[in-house]
């Protein structure tokens, strides 16, 4: 039984179509150019910031991520960057008594920015305030304590393979895939997220019919 659900942030929660665009107009390329680039390092495996790399050869990502901020350029989110299915499956989750938390690879200030949105969530944290990020083991024993159940009655929800599947596995957690975003659409039928996915879904709505029934 299902007590306890925690979702990933990016392409999970919220697109990243503006995290990109941001980040395209802030190096002064376009933004196909850098979707392109993102694409290419998720094909082969690669961290997504290596798109950064190789837009602005040895770019300094905190640096710049600081420059952003100081210049009114940096993080934003609003309604508009929620994927539709979000409040309606979190809401029917919680109506189910499933306790509902927000946990990704995000720093302090997304954190700030999604809980300024008033989501159907008990909790939402990030892995910049905890101090650990995603794929680490001890993210993932954070991820335990915060959702207040056993690992078999604790499901994480995320679209990176190699971020949000096999390492919510190995620490015992339930895990479902979401065909989302371009890891979670490159990687669905990947044998190994077959054999390791308790559920593969297309859509939140998806895993709220399955904790249903």
């Amino acid at each position: 039984m299902i007590r306890a659900a925690v979702f990933d942030v990016g392409e999970t929660i919220t697109r990243d179509d503006r995290y990109w665009a941001s980040w395209a107009d802030w190096l002064d390329v376009p933004h196909h150019t850098l979707s392109a680039l993102v694409g290419a390092v998720v094909a082969q495996g690669r961290d997504n910031a290596d798109a950064l790399r190789l837009a602005r050869p040895g770019i300094d990502i905190a640096a710049e991520y600081h420059a952003r901020e100081a210049a009114g350029r940096g993080e934003a989110l609003d309604e508009t960057d929620l994927y539709d299915d979000v409040r309606p499956a979190l809401s029917a989750l919680r109506h189910l008594g499933i306790r509902v938390v927000v946990a990704g690879n995000q720093t302090p200030r997304m954190g700030d920015l999604l809980r300024d949105l008033d989501l159907p969530a008990d909790l939402i944290v990030t892995s910049g305030e905890w101090g650990v990020a995603k794929p680490q083991p001890a993210f993932f024993e954070r991820v335990l304590e915060v959702s207040q159940a056993s690992p078999e009655e604790t499901v994480y929800v995320g679209d990176h393979p190699a971020n949000d599947l096999i390492p919510a596995k190995a620490a015992g957690l339930r895990a479902a895939h979401l065909r989302r975003g371009p890891w979670g659409h490159l990687w669905a039928d990947d044998p190994e997220v077959v054999a390791r996915a308790d559920w593969r879904i297309d859509s939140l709505s998806q895993l709220t019919s399955i904790i249903a029934h």
